[in-house]
């Protein structure tokens, strides 16, 4: 009786372990199906990655070489803006202070007039105190 009870126990295990076996068979089934449409949905998409990221290299290579254009042009602006600033600078600052001086010296009234008095105290690059220009103020009180 006792052998007999082992053996159904045994055989039911064993029917236990079956459906258990048939179920991860059916599992990895699954999973291989889903590994393989994976793989055949991932390597197209891979290729297309690839291609747009050797587009954008290119691309960044054609603004880089704008960029280096650019920079180059710069340059050349300041070069030529400091060149016509040398160039023509100090000329046209003369000619200014000769026009100025020419319009000074027509422009003078008789030796009596107030602008020939007040010529005499200007200097150059420096400027009156605040207490000597208009004269002395007087206090109210």
């Amino acid at each position: 009786m006792a052998g007999l009870l082992v053996a159904v126990f045994w055989a039911i295990l064993v029917s236990f372990l079956a459906v258990v076996l048939v179920r991860l068979a059916q599992t990895l089934k699954a999973a291989t199906k889903l590994v393989t449409g994976v793989t055949e949905q991932a390597v197209p998409l891979l290729g297309e990655a690839s291609a747009t990221v050797r587009s954008a290299q290119t691309q960044l290579d054609r603004v880089d070489a704008i960029a280096s254009d650019v920079q180059e042009v710069t340059s050349n602006a300041s070069a030529l803006s400091s060149t016509v600033s040398t160039t023509f600078g100090g000329p046209l600052v003369k000619v200014a202070a000769f026009g100025y001086g020419v319009r000074r010296a027509l422009g003078r009234k008789e030796p009596g007039s107030q602008e020939t008095r007040d010529a005499g105290n200007v200097v150059v690059g420096r400027t009156v105190p605040a207490a000597r220009r208009g004269g002395r103020k007087r206090r109210r009180g």
